[in-house]
């Protein structure tokens, strides 16, 4: 039985060469990605991650993903408009960081809410710092230097009389 399923696989191959349904696919006439490169168990993951541009910290466990958030806090909250706004972003992390103090899952990492008032007093400094460096910029007026009045082409032709 196996016999007749390989010769009828087969012949639909066949077929299907003959038709010209092999030709022009992506990737005929390249080399495999990959080859002669050491095997890695986790090549399709890498893969798909490069694919959809996604960040390699999805892959990290829960507690790892919120201590790196919470080291990246002063980078994210620098660009922020408002204390208000930065206020929001550090209580939306200590909400997830908490939720996940009340029901840990994966790898025992030491992870404690963030101090609010701390995170807005270091985006002061920050902001005050760059006002400091970049002057408020004032509208330059300038004068001209002091020329004879430009008469027009025509006047040396004018008739004086």
């Amino acid at each position: 039985m196996t016999d007749a399923w390989e010769a009828a696989v087969e012949a639909q191959i066949r077929g299907a060469v003959q038709r010209g349904e092999f030709d022009d696919l992506p990737g005929m006439g390249k080399p495999i990605p990959g080859r002669g490169a050491p095997y890695d168990e986790s090549w399709w993951i890498k893969s798909f991650l490069e694919r959809e541009a996604l960040p390699s910290d999805l892959l990290l466990p829960t507690p790892l993903q919120l201590r790196r958030r919470v080291e990246q806090v002063p980078d994210e909250v620098r660009d922020l408009p408002t204390e208000q706004s930065v206020r929001d972003f550090v209580a939306q992390l200590n909400a997830q960081i908490v939720a996940w103090l009340r029901n840990p899952e994966g790898p025992r990492v030491a992870v404690r809410p963030v101090n609010a008032d701390e995170v807005v007093r270091h985006w002061r400094a920050g902001r005050a710092r760059r006002e400091q460096l970049t002057p408020a910029t004032e509208p330059v007026t300038r004068t001209a230097p002091s020329r004879r009045p430009r008469r027009g082409w025509w006047l040396p032709w004018r008739r004086r009389g």
